[in-house]
């Protein structure tokens, strides 16, 4: 049997020196350049940019008009949610304090880390450098200005953890023993060390 189709839209910009795997999805007007690698199973919508060099792992969504720039790393299942921006540089400026048009060499990109399975809301910013952990939820709208923990659920500007996600995205709930419980998976978990953990 044939493995699945690497499909891409004819508006597409898809550089030659991508690495894209197969039964992934790019979508009209989307960019990607030159070394950015793309997992197996991916969709990526309509006008999205991947910068070059990202990584992007298995089956992530990048929904329409995102942007992702380098050297963003995005793990396994990753959400990223129409218009949002991972951004890579911590002080920009066009030129130097000597008036100079500024190229490559004068920028330190800082990329974000996105953990497995984790979700960035519609339009929220996550500013350079900033590492957001597994399973983590950023609502739509936030600007993420430090680091997120796995599960955390983060909202505002700048936002901040209003609690803690299972790995359906639900917000869990108290429930007995000091546990709290996914409402839609039934799964309890523990807040231990100021990290939630999925009991057994």
């Amino acid at each position: 049997m044939d493995p699945p189709a690497l499909t891409i839209a004819n508006s597409a910009d898809v550089d030659a020196r991508a690495s894209i795997e197969q039964d992934t999805t790019i979508w009209h007007l989307a960019q990607v350049r030159e070394f950015a690698t793309i997992g197996a199973g991916c969709i990526i919508g309509r006008g999205v940019y991947v910068d070059a060099g990202v990584s992007v792992g298995d089956h992530c969504k990048l929904q329409n008009y995102a942007l992702v720039y380098a050297p963003s790393e995005l793990g396994d299942g990753v959400f990223i949610g129409p218009g949002a921006i991972l951004t890579n540089d911590v002080y920009p400026r066009s030129i130097t304090p000597e008036g100079r048009q500024k190229d490559a060499d004068d920028w330190d990109a800082k990329g974000t880390v996105v953990g497995r399975g984790a979700s960035i809301g519609a339009r929220a910013v996550v500013l350079a450098g900033v590492e957001i952990g597994p399973w983590a939820l950023i609502a739509a709208g936030a600007i993420v200005t430090r680091a997120v923990p796995a599960h955390a659920l983060c909202v505002g500007m700048p936002a901040r953890q209003t609690g803690w996600v299972g790995f359906a995205g639900v917000p869990l709930e108290p429930a007995d023993g000091g546990t709290l419980r996914c409402p839609e998976e039934g799964r309890h978990f523990r807040i231990e060390d100021d990290q939630l953990k999925a009991l057994a």
